[in-house]
């Protein structure tokens, strides 16, 4: 595991789950899709994203022609299952929080997807920070400020890198711009698997 260092105020841990411990939190991601299915999710103007997204937890985040809002249920009116405990563990040990998220948010990437400059702001209480987690295909990540027009800077995020917005950069503005496809064997079919973890109340 290379050190941890900072880029434009979020915290990056390089390497942070070794191979093991990727292979094991993605058969535990496995058995989240399986009871809560990924969906194709549209903005509230009608347009379809080009990530598949599920969740675990107390909540999950949904979008919909109703809005961006956290749901206690999937849309297919099931209860989210719970967030495994290898994403847990990863929580507690990079946040030092006693409070656990109430979401685990999950994106697949497959090949031409990507996420444009967004803030997460859907939460209650801004005072807990975002965790993140790519497994799988590398991913360029950008990162900004917190008002939309500061200047943004790019790094790679690879398979087993965890990410902590915080602070200042809680607010920060995010997106992934591309993926590397096959820059990562750990998925057999490719694409990449983010994790965000939240505290929404």
């Amino acid at each position: 595991m290379e050190s941890a260092y900072e880029i434009k105020g979020v915290r990056l841990w390089p390497g942070w789950l070794d191979r093991p411990a990727q292979e094991a939190m993605v058969a535990d991601i496995r058995a989240v899709v399986a009871a809560a299915p990924l969906v194709a999710p549209v903005t509230p103007g009608g347009r379809q994203m080009s990530v598949r997204m599920t969740a675990a937890g107390r909540l999950g985040w949904v979008t919909d022609r109703k809005g961006y809002r956290y749901d206690p249920q999937h849309p297919q009116g099931t209860d989210w299952p719970p967030i495994p405990a290898s994403v847990l563990a990863v929580w507690r040990a990079l946040t030092g929080l006693a409070r656990d998220p109430d979401c685990c948010l999950v994106n697949f990437y497959g090949e031409g997807a990507r996420m444009g400059l967004h803030q997460d702001r859907d939460e209650g209480d801004f005072s807990f920070p975002v965790l993140s987690i790519s497994l799988g295909d590398e991913a360029l990540f950008r990162i900004g400020g917190v008002e939309r027009s500061d200047p943004t800077q790019s790094v790679w995020l690879r398979s087993g890198d965890v990410l902590l917005m915080g602070g200042p950069a809680r607010l920060a503005w995010h997106g992934i711009d591309r993926l590397r496809p096959g820059s990562s064997t750990l998925l057999p079919k490719g694409g990449r698997l983010n994790l965000t973890l939240r505290v929404v109340a």
